[in-house]
């Protein structure tokens, strides 16, 4: 069925055995105070090598200390780096994956108190702080860096290396316009922009030698004004070809840009092909795309279609380390699907702490486990008895626990008060441009069916349910509902008062003149909702910023669609009282008056539904709380917390 996306393809003097990249990723983890590596980043490769990838690229692979992306990244700028590095090239080989590193230099978006890049101008948007220009001799210093790295990605065993040339990191920022401003031979006209560029590729084949594959990765448009394009993008790549690139790799964006460099669930899926379609247009070497490719059959859709002759993929690897075998072996419906949140590995990164995975909580903690997914997620029965679990709910922490649970050789029931699963993240779903959510929902329905857990929807948690099961542990995700606030003529006003469960659930309808009281995730998403409808929508948010649980990459999108409804937003609200039609208050200081509404939907603070707790008093049952019913969060600690609990049973 999928006979495109796993035939063999030739890179180089390499021949891959598939036409899956995993591409690189600033991970966060994995490497010691020297950043050399360590088992941690080692345990996490191997088990996406055993999972099936023909090529596999560790990322943020810094050349000099002064261009270090994020401080966890590995780095490839010292002979010392090159034993830990074999030691992990070693455990990778046996399951014949190709494995490389992606060599960059952060440039003005290095996390660093001193930036340097082409020009002194500082990045447009996330990294902050003054930018120094390169002088030539620096510049030609880092030319023999990026050489002297490939070299000990040689020495280490690895097969090729790939140039980051893309994503606003320093390659990229001398051939845009906006960021390269040099009156010199490395600015102004193109063959100057891009003089650095072939300048390293001659370098690493002096240090590297000829017959070592160096691919790159460049934009196929920055989507910035006076920025790198697509019609830049033409005339380089035929001559990276006769510069004897191995493969062109071609993504989009950089920090600021109009599309994200890793878009959101927003967008939509392939978002990048026809930027890969077009280079493959005037290249005889593999051309390989990305963008929220995630389904396999669209990977092999692009491949058969010619759009391109490899597919990327970062996110879908860190959701499912196995998604090449599974989708080899015709288990597509088995894949862990990435929900395109961007939380565990944008969000995280971004904030300096180790990146993850919200639908897989163990990514980074690979050396922990035992080895395989399989072996790893039903650890928890290795001389272990097995108990009767009776878990409480059928939303995502519900579900993770039930399948969790059953994978460790347990006997599981799920109980549900509702007609069926997602609780709220199912009602999130139904929300315009967060359909994806359903994804990680219809696979714990199939896993649920897989592995035989009876549900019984309909059934709240009760005493007699309890005599019935008597179960071991009794699992509380019983979730969390809206918190309705205090505030003076709330409860007094003309206006129709509903909670936003309400209006996505459809169990209630706002008017066509609506206030939105919460501007956190909840309220800004149905607030989106409601102006989809046509409806004029007004947000009053208590805090200072918004959707600050959602990752900037989420956040920027709905921002946008927001903006584009005519919803509109205040902040740092006080709220002196509710009117018949409308509501007085101050939006950072200043005395605001809504009138002629109709609805107030209340979407602010949540809290945890947990009052089955009560029968521990009178059942043998442990007792156990995750997820909303513990601390209304998002989904990440949901599924984290269900996988931490299988493995105390």
């Amino acid at each position: 069925m999928l006979s495109h996306l796993f035939s063999p393809i030739r890179i180089g003097n390499l021949t891959v055995k598939n036409r899956l990249m995993m591409s690189a990723m600033s991970i966060n983890f994995g490497v010691d105070d020297n950043c050399h590596v360590t088992d941690q980043l080692m345990a996490y490769f191997v088990e996406r090598a055993r999972g099936g990838a023909g090529m596999m690229l560790v990322g943020g692979g810094s050349v000099h200390p002064g261009g270090q992306e994020l401080p966890d990244l590995p780095q490839m700028y010292e002979d010392g780096c090159i034993p830990a590095l074999k030691r992990m090239v070693d455990q990778v080989r046996p399951f014949g994956t190709r494995f490389g590193v992606q060599l960059m230099h952060g440039g003005r978006q290095s996390y660093l108190p001193e930036k340097v890049a082409p020009s002194p101008i500082p990045a447009p948007a996330v990294v902050k702080g003054e930018v120094r220009a390169l002088t030539v001799a620096e510049i030609r210093h880092l030319v023999a860096c990026f050489g002297d790295a490939a070299r000990r990605c040689r020495d280490a065993g690895f097969d090729f290396v790939e140039i980051h040339g893309a994503h606003g990191y320093l390659i990229n920022q001398f051939m845009s316009p906006n960021a390269n401003i040099r009156t010199d031979e490395y600015g102004g006209s193109f063959e100057n922009r891009t003089r650095f560029l072939f300048e390293i590729l001659a370098d690493i084949r002096a240090r590297a030698g000829e017959d070592f594959p160096v691919g790159i990765r460049i934009n196929g448009n920055d989507y910035m004004e006076n920025g790198w394009e697509l019609t830049d993008a033409l005339t380089l790549a035929p001559l990276l070809e006769a510069a004897g690139v191995a493969y062109v790799h071609v993504s989009a964006g950089v920090y600021g840009s109009t599309e994200l460099t890793i878009p959101s669930m927003y967008t939509p899926q392939g978002c990048f092909v026809h930027l890969a379609e077009a280079v493959k247009q005037v290249v005889g070497i593999p051309v390989i795309t990305v963008g929220r490719i995630k389904d396999p059959v669209h990977a092999e859709q692009i491949i058969a279609r010619g759009q391109a002759d490899m597919v990327a993929l970062g996110r879908s690897f860190l959701a499912d380390p196995h998604y090449p075998e599974k989708a080899r072996t015709g288990r597509i419906q088995e894949i862990r699907p990435c929900v395109g949140c961007c939380l565990g590995c944008i969000h995280a990164v971004l904030a300096k702490e180790p990146g993850g995975c919200v639908v897989n909580p163990d990514v980074g903690r690979e050396y922990l486990m035992a080895s395989g997914e399989t072996a790893g997620e039903s650890a928890g029965s290795i001389d272990k008895p097995r108990v009767r679990i009776l878990v409480a709910g059928a939303g995502p922490a519900g579900l993770a626990a039930a399948r969790e649970c059953a994978l460790a050789g347990h006997d599981v029931v799920i109980c549900e008060q509702g007609e069926g699963p997602g609780g709220l993240l199912g009602l999130a779903a139904r929300a315009p441009g967060r359909g994806e959510l359903k994804d990680i929902l219809q696979f714990f329905d199939r896993e649920l069916a897989r592995l035989d857990i009876p549900v019984r929807y309909q059934t709240p948690l009760t005493q007699d349910l309890l005599m019935e099961i008597s179960p071991d542990h009794v699992v509380l995700a019983t979730g969390s509902m809206p918190q309705m606030p205090v505030i003076k003529g709330l409860f007094t006003t003309s206006m129709h008062l509903v909670t936003g469960v309400d209006v996505m659930a459809g169990t209630e309808t706002a008017g066509e003149k609506v206030m939105v009281l919460g501007g956190g995730m909840a309220g800004l998403i149905v607030a989106d909702f409601l102006a989809d409808q046509g409806k004029t929508v007004a947000v009053l948010n208590r805090k200072k910023s918004f959707a600050e649980e959602m990752s900037s990459n989420d956040r920027y999108y709905l921002r946008e669609r927001l903006k584009k409804g005519g919803v509109t937003l205040y902040k740092q609200v006080s709220i002196q009282g509710f009117t018949p039609d409308g509501v007085i208050f101050s939006s950072k200081g200043e005395k605001q008056t809504l009138s002629g509404f109709d609805t107030v939907v209340i979407s602010e603070k949540f809290e945890a539904v947990r009052a089955a707790r009560s029968f521990e008093k009178t059942s043998a049952a442990r007792f156990h709380v995750i997820g909303d019913a513990k601390s209304p969060r998002h989904l990440m600690y949901c599924i984290a917390e269900a996988r931490e609990l299988a493995a105390t049973f």
